[in-house]
Formats: C-alpha cells, structure tokens, sequence
C-alpha cells in the first residue's frame, strides 16, 4: 500500500528490507555482536550483516538452531565471516561466560546489536531469580554491554571508527505499567500482567540507551547507542498466545512486516551514514521517531541505571 512506501527524511520507508537500507555500504573490517541470531530478524540482521562483510558473532541460546543459521548464510555467501557462541540472556552467568568467551578471542568490537528478546510470557522467574521478561529484554544485554564496553572503546580508540550500540525496543514501550518501571515490585506475581510487563523492558532498552548516551557525551567517548521499533512483525514471539499467534500468521501477514523488513532499522542503525555521530534516537521505520514521554525522562533513565547496576553486582 502506498501508505507502507512513503519515505521519510532518510530516504526509506516501512516496506524497506535489510538489503534495501544497507545496499552499497561496506562493512569489511567490521566486527558486529548480534544477540538472539537464530531466529527471526536477529538472524536476518546476522545474514545481511555478514553480507555487506561484517565479521558477525551470533550470540544464541539454541546453538543447534544457531548452527544452522550459519550454514544457510555460508551456503549463500562463502567468503562470509560468522561465528556462533551459546549466550541465554536471561542468565548472568551465561552473559558473563559469553563476554569473557568473546574477549579471550582478542577481537575488535564495532557493534553491539541488543535483539533477543521474549514477549508477553507467563509470570517465571529467571535463572537469578527476576521476572523473565525484564531479566531478559533488559537486564541481560544491560549487563552484556558493561561487561563489554571497554573492549567497545579501545576498538574505537584504536580504529578512529565510531562504535555503535543497538537496543532494539518496540512501540510496546507504550504500553509499560503507569509508573513506568516497578522498581520496588519487579518480582511482584500478584500484579503481574504479561503486556504491561513486556512494555517495562521494552521502555527499558529505550532508557538504557539514552543513559549511554548521556555518559558516553560526558566523558567524550566515541560510541553511540540508539533504540528502535522494528515493527509489527510475523515473527514465534507470540507463541504464549495461541489465537493472537494465529491471527498474527494469517492476517497478520497482509499488513504486518516480513523479517526482512523487519530488520532493516537495525540494520539501519548498525550501518548506515546517515546514522554516523546520531545517538540517544528512537528509530521506527528507518527514520527518527519520537518514543511515550516516559522513554525521555532522563531522571528515570538514572534511577533504572543505578537499579540495573546494583542487580548485576
């Protein structure tokens, strides 16, 4: 529909692909870490990545799955650079194991793609004993990302190439508890609501990298980091609802995004000119956004900094 097509100031659309937004860019040299590669836009933004010569590490929970993704991507490209490394985002040991697996690889590190995620799942707990979704969405690629960022900085120290960080949010972010972040009752199962708590974590990637930002402009760091909704997509991210999940790969697919589509802002974002010194943004469409007024309180991004620190202790 035209509607899909019309472009914005970048000069793409909502019916734009990964290949479309990344076509003519050369990203040889470039070392990419890409969170929740096995499946759906991560191993879409993982393919095209790699396509335009990015050395991409998958970081993955389902290595077989994982696997399996590589071999697709060799098959169509051979001279592709991928690598696959176990990593459950809602495990700090996992994420810790993972970061020193990767700094034991004496690798440069020019893009932190933040992607995995679950969405709307039943109340659980993770493997440290928080509610899943925050302890997933956030708190794990939170804690990825400290752990990693001085390896972020040397590389871009060493190489005069900006860093780039990609939180990737959704519009969900919208639809968070009132007060934004229960800071005081993240584990509290009886007021638990499954959309509302997506939207906690969801406007926690926003925060988190508004945060970063302000620090990285404070102390003259040469990174940036940047949010994004990537659309309503036909993605296994609704599997906990049955009928949602239905309607989602039947009319869903005559008006919501492939994954193609799908991961173009995050490609976008990654490697893009255009993007080049951009930070703090809020990305939809291949364009600049405007995220719910609680997504731009930078008192509430502090607060939920300091709180995520004291988690990861």
């Amino acid at each position: 529909m035209w509607l899909f097509k019309r472009r914005g100031p970048s000069g793409f659309s909502y019916s734009n692909t990964a290949e479309d937004v990344t076509h003519g860019i050369d990203g040889t040299g470039l070392t990419a870490i890409v969170t929740g590669a096995s499946s759906g836009i991560g191993s879409e933004t993982a393919r095209v990545l790699a396509m335009r010569g990015v050395h991409v590490i998958m970081g993955v929970r389902n290595m077989a799955a994982g696997k399996d993704v590589k071999e697709t991507i060799l098959k169509a490209n051979s001279a592709a650079k991928v690598d696959v490394m176990e990593l459950d985002l809602s495990s700090m040991a996992s994420v810790r194991k993972f970061a020193s697996e990767f700094k034991s690889l004496d690798l440069p590190l020019n893009l932190l793609i933040n992607n995995a995620g679950v969405m709307a799942c039943p109340f659980m707990l993770s493997h440290d004993n928080i509610e899943m979704q925050f302890a997933t969405n956030h708190l794990g690629h939170f804690l990825l990302t400290d752990l990693l960022l001085e390896t972020m900085k040397s590389t871009a120290r060493e190489s005069s190439i900006e860093g780039r960080i990609v939180n990737v949010s959704s519009e969900g972010h919208c639809f968070a508890y009132k007060e934004g972040i229960r800071f005081d009752k993240i584990n509290d199962q009886s007021e638990y609501n499954q959309i509302w708590a997506y939207g906690q974590s969801k406007l926690a990637n926003i925060l988190h990298a508004n945060e970063l930002t302000r620090r990285f402009k404070e102390h003259g760091v040469q990174i940036t980091a940047n949010s994004l909704h990537p659309g309503s997509i036909v993605t296994n991210l609704l599997r906990h609802h049955g009928i949602l999940s239905g309607l989602s790969f039947t009319v869903g697919r005559l008006v919501l995004k492939n994954v193609q589509q799908g991961a173009s802002t995050t490609c976008y974002a990654a490697l893009h000119p255009n993007v080049k010194g951009v930070s703090g943004e809020y990305f939809m469409d291949n364009n600049i956004s405007t995220p719910s007024s609680l997504a731009l309180d930078t008192e509430l991004a502090k607060k939920l900094w300091d709180f995520s620190m004291n988690l990861i202790q």
